[in-house]
């Protein structure tokens, strides 16, 4: 008898539960139909949900619920310091750039900016010296962002330089990934926070995982900004650790890329980190701005952020529209190389159109499903007649693009579904000469050092390695 009452209490439950996730697998569902991006991923989720609703309710929330209301409503909200960021940057609109590049205009917050000073900095000890000298020549506010703070040498001297300056009465803030910099300690942080350094992880007033809105575990700040005086600012690919110098044994040299920029686009930098500071802490930064910049030579620049809030996919669209107009040369380097359809449609027309298309990845891995979906994807292109290269000299980290002569973009932005729609990223964007020709050479050279897939290694290649390639690349859009 007891046996048989246990059994039924075990079919309540069991259908109790069934009715709760096909409940959930519904709102899933009607949700998937209402917001889908492609008909195969959304018909894939419709049958996965109609099938396993448990787990794949859960996969739903952390994966595919995009939605970010609150993100929206810090940008609907306009500060007093965006406010004012919006009346300095006027005088400095380029108004030409901004007409060539119409979609790359519509999209960034703030136009093509010019008689900015920019300088290239190649790999990380470059990177690192030039950021603690500004910080340490800054005078009134310093915000610093990164995806990854390591708790090593590197990291340790960052917060002391930014204690230092917090101590000498400047207004410091540090904002970090939840998920990139988890290994944080909270002696770390309260050190900080003890000297008056303002702290705040992305997520701290937005738990990663809930039930009801979107899981925030998918979805990352992978930005890496850091603001002087809203007078100069640092972007590009490195985080803050050791390995990022070229200290790993594992890795060794590690090729990556930030610039540094002074002048007006300095402005659209501190939107841009306001912004996310103001989601993550509820606070609006007040800060003293600049009232005006020296207006001779120089370079334009565009502060392009994108990310998940975007009404459409900002990132996706300004790099479809980059390739598509490439006429004669379209350069791309990126670590991490699992590009979705509509990119992997822009390279073959280019390619079609005659475009010198060449792709610079890592020989190196260091997410190995990654590396083995983007092989996948690399050997595709390569056997189509798209030129693609590995680099050997240490592992590869930099995100690059270069088109003909009057395009380059440097920043935090993957060649991968992550990147284009699920992160929040930045990226620069230049038209000037010099900067182009800049990133020319550095290219050229980068390219030295790497050698390129041919037909003889396509042939090659063990039969075990293309089936895991190919299985690999069937993540490509969770990558």
């Amino acid at each position: 008898m007891e046996r048989l009452e246990s059994s039924i209490n075990l079919l309540h439950l069991f259908a109790i539960s069934s009715i709760f996730f096909y409940a959930l697998a519904v709102i899933c569902a009607i949700r998937e139909i209402m917001y889908s991006r492609t008909s195969q991923g959304s018909i894939a989720w419709l049958l996965s949900l109609f099938f396993l609703p448990m787990p794949t309710v859960f996969l739903y929330f952390i994966f595919a619920w995009k939605r970010l209301d609150d993100y929206i409503e810090v940008r609907d909200d306009i500060s007093q310091i965006e406010t004012d960021v919006l009346n300095l940057h006027t005088p400095y609109v380029d108004g030409t750039a901004s007409s060539r590049w119409p979609v790359h205009t519509r999209i960034a917050s703030i136009p093509f900016l010019q008689h900015n000073q920019c300088r290239l900095l190649i790999d990380g000890p470059a990177m690192f010296t030039s950021i603690i000298e500004g910080i340490r020549t800054a005078e009134k506010h310093i915000l610093v962002q990164f995806f990854i703070i390591r708790e090593d040498s590197i990291g340790l001297e960052l917060a002391d330089v930014l204690i230092e300056r917090a101590k000498a009465g400047l207004h410091v803030c540090l904002l970090y990934d939840d998920i990139g910099s988890r290994a944080l300690s909270t002696q770390y942080l309260s050190r900080l926070e003890e000297a008056g350094v303002n702290v705040s992880g992305f997520n701290k007033r937005h738990r990663l995982m809930r039930i009801l809105g979107p899981m925030r575990l998918n979805y990352r700040n992978h930005r890496k900004v850091v603001v002087t005086d809203s007078k100069h600012c640092w972007i590009g690919g490195h985080n803050i650790g050791e390995e990022y110098l070229g200290l790993s044994k594992e890795f060794g040299h590690w090729r990556d890329t930030h610039v540094k920029v002074s002048g007006a686009a300095a402005l659209a930098a501190t939107l841009s980190f306001s912004e996310d500071w103001q989601f993550a802490t509820g606070n609006t930064l007040q800060l003293e701005l600049p009232a005006s910049f020296p207006k001779a030579g120089g370079e334009n620049v565009m502060v392009m952020p994108t990310g998940p809030a975007d009404v459409q996919e900002d990132c996706a669209i300004s790099f479809v529209e980059s390739i598509s107009r490439a006429k004669e040369r379209l350069w791309i380097v990126s670590p991490y190389f699992v590009p979705g359809i509509e990119v992997l449609t822009a390279l073959y027309a280019a390619a079609l159109r005659g475009v010198d298309v060449r792709i610079l990845l890592p020989e190196k891995a260091d997410h190995w499903l990654v590396w083995l979906a983007s092989y996948a994807h690399a050997d595709n292109l390569a056997s189509h007649g798209i030129k693609v290269y590995r680099y050997l000299e240490g592992f590869l980290h930099e995100k690059v693009i270069l088109v003909d002569s009057a395009l380059a973009g440097v920043g935090t932005v993957n060649f991968d579904n992550r990147s284009f729609n699920i992160n929040f990223e930045i990226t620069l964007w230049f038209t000037g000469k010099n900067m182009v020709q800049q990133t020319e050479k550095m290219l050229l050279r980068d390219f030295e050092g790497a050698r390129r897939t041919d037909r003889a290694e396509l042939n090659n290649r063990r039969y075990a390695f293309r089936v895991l390639a190919q299985a690999a690349r069937l993540f490509s859009p969770v990558l």
